[in-house]
């Protein structure tokens, strides 16, 4: 099985084909250059999907929701837009496959969380475990800013505009999922309509690839963290992080015995390599579980599964590197093809918006039954 197979391979789609309009949004926050946490999280999973021609895909680059951690400092948000979007290019992600969506430049995806905003209580918003998360992380304790705790119900908002049934996420990205679903379903329901879609999550199999650890061993790889590869690394970059990584602190010679189960090398090993690559990089092995079981015995050394990893790693990224050249190169390009989407995604989501104001009863002047009961009758 070639690396591409095994990335399609750990990813669970059971289901999705067999929906009438395949739509999935999917994005990011432009924070910052992207990693590997992204890329094994939904990037890898976005050029699976897009390369099956089944599906209409909205990449968003979510620089609304950036804002609600970043609004005393909106200039980083500035820096990242297009640095985001070259990132997703540079992976595989094909401009003809799928439309890209500036989120501040989409009227509806500011008029539609004030609307859902009425559907579910501050109480239920501040019990969301990734709210939660987010809040400790970045330091928020009673002053929470009122946009950062009302994210899930912007993050519906951007579902829900694009009537997405797909939306391939991170483990930790789970509740916000659900949150959109009870707001449409609440919605829904109360409004007697069937204009809202209920969302799917699609996670990947691999346990591993659900949150890779970053490369000190924390459970989450984070820009904030400094403890990233970024998908821009330069070859000596990668290898550098790479051989400093966290292995196990009790493994101290290469005659003892080895803890593959907290290992970061081997978390690693266990979401990117497959058999091909004993092949080509150690062939005195013939898998990953032998490997791991030698480690555990004793007689490995973490040095040799550094350079294994970086091996498999430098084979990765090369091909990424290259395409973020031509990009890096061509931004005149990005920027029109961003702006051209952009247009294309506010038609889309104006429709939604006007439904679902028909559908609470409030599109006042494109309502004939409006005019005809409160100016007709009147005249």
């Amino acid at each position: 099985m070639n690396r591409r197979c095994y990335y399609e391979a750990n990813y669970n789609l059971k289901g999705v084909n067999n929906m009438s309009n395949n739509i999935i949004l999917t994005g990011d926050r432009p924070t910052g250059s992207l990693h590997l946490g992204h890329y094994v999280g939904s990037l890898r999973k976005r050029v699976e999907l897009q390369n099956t021609n089944k599906y209409d895909i909205y990449i968003l680059i979510a620089d609304l929701q950036a804002l609600t951690d970043n609004f005393d400092n909106p200039k980083k948000i500035r820096d990242n837009i297009l640095e985001v979007v070259i990132d997703n290019l540079a992976v595989g992600i094909e401009p003809s496959k799928v439309t890209f969506v500036l989120q501040s430049q989409i009227p509806a995806l500011l008029e539609l969380p004030i609307l859902y905003s009425n559907l579910v209580t501050q109480a239920r918003l501040e019990r969301n475990p990734t709210v939660k998360q987010e809040m400790i992380l970045r330091g928020f304790s009673k002053s929470i800013p009122v946009g950062f705790v009302n994210y899930p119900i912007s993050q519906a908002a951007d579902i829900t505009a694009f009537k997405a049934t797909t939306i391939p996420v991170g483990e930790d990205q789970l509740p916000m999922i659900e949150q959109t679903r009870e707001i449409v379903e609440t919605f829904n329901r109360i409004y007697k309509t069937d204009t809202l879609v209920l969302p799917k999550a699609v996670l990947p199999d691999n346990l591993v690839c659900k949150r890779i650890p970053g490369t000190d061993g924390n459970a989450k790889m984070g820009k904030s963290l400094g403890n990233c590869i970024y998908l821009k690394d330069s070859e000596e970059e990668v290898r550098k992080k790479i051989m400093s990584m966290y292995t196990d602190p009790n493994h101290i010679r290469v005659d003892d015995p080895g803890n593959v189960t907290n290992n970061t090398v081997f978390k690693y090993l266990e979401a990117f390599c497959c058999d091909e690559d004993f092949e080509k990089y150690l062939p005195e092995y013939k898998n990953l579980d032998e490997l791991k079981t030698h480690y555990e015995r004793g007689g490995v050394g973490d040095v040799l599964i550094k350079k294994f990893l970086n091996n498999i790693m430098q084979e990765l990224l090369t091909p990424i590197r290259e395409r973020r050249k031509y990009y890096e190169e061509h931004k005149e390009e990005v920027y029109q093809m961003l702006l051209k989407d952009t247009k294309k995604a506010i038609e889309v989501t104006n429709k939604t918006l006007n439904e679902v104001k028909s559908a609470i009863g409030i599109n006042y002047f494109n309502d004939n039954e409006f005019y005809d009961n409160y100016i007709k009758k009147e005249s």
